[in-house]
């Protein structure tokens, strides 16, 4: 897995279509559904592969007490430079997901933009429900999202995208595997500078889980699902849906560490 060291410098600017105050609500109308009862300000809100923590901020900024947790030191170098201009800084951490390792208990776990799909070893996604399990407090919910394996196949596949941004223009390359349903993804950056171009570049990889793959993920940490849901909405997931929101929780409490 890749460290983002390029890509967090354009990470922000390439994905501003993403309105983050809107999804940080719609995780808050779930939290408020499935989750527990405390007030928000009690509410430990853990922002699981926060990258540069804009949906931290936005989560925070609806009362939650928010920590964000990233495995890049360049993705929470970015956050901690917004991090600084905040009347109430978040506590952001260094760890890889599958590391996760707390002092305590907390009340919601949320994971989005297709975090969980950039581990491609099985283990260690297993390995990532077992240490979120273990830090769930009593009617806590883990809330993730990931691209379903219709979108790898036929939507980001063999394709190449170009962003054209006003700080960098970038070249998204995709390779399809379909054995894994996985897709190698390169991007080739020209950042303009004095009148020159000048590129840098950066390679990872997406794993596609199955819906019974991610069931069996929760059931060997003893979590249960309480919803599944087509990207940002309450539908039902269709055979065509490109992401899958989940809303999970520890079928019974667990005596903590």
């Amino acid at each position: 897995m890749s460290e983002y060291s390029g890509f967090a410098r354009f990470y922000d600017e390439l994905t501003g279509n993403i309105s983050y105050k809107k999804r940080a609500e719609y995780f808050d109308t779930i939290i408020s559904q499935y989750g527990n009862k405390k007030p928000k300000n009690e509410c430990i809100l853990l922002d699981l592969a926060c990258g540069t923590g804009s949906m931290s901020f936005e989560l925070a900024d609806l009362g939650y007490d928010v920590m964000g947790i990233d495995s890049s030191y360049d993705m929470l170098s970015e956050a901690m430079a917004k991090n600084s201009q905040r009347e109430k800084p978040l506590l952001f951490l260094c760890q890889k997901m599958q590391e996760l390792d707390l002092y305590g208990t907390i009340d919601a776990v949320v994971c989005a933009l297709d975090s969980l799909n950039h581990i491609t070893n099985s283990d260690d996604v297993a390995e990532v429900f077992r240490r979120v399990s273990l830090f769930l407090d009593k009617d806590a919910v883990f809330i993730f999202d990931v691209n379903t394996p219709y979108k790898h196949e036929k939507i980001l596949a063999d394709e190449t995208f170009v962003y054209d941004c006003d700080g960098v223009y970038c070249v998204w390359q995709n390779k399809f595997e379909p054995k894994t349903c996985s897709v190698n993804i390169s991007l080739d950056f020209f950042e303009e500078e004095d009148g020159a171009y000048y590129r840098s570049s950066e390679s990872f990889t997406e794993r596609a889980y199955s819906h019974e793959e991610i069931m069996q993920f929760a059931e060997n940490a003893g979590m249960e699902l309480l919803a599944v849901f087509e990207g940002d909405t309450f539908s039902a997931p269709k055979a065509d849906t490109q992401r899958w929101v989940y809303v999970m929780k520890n079928k019974k409490l667990k005596q903590k560490i």
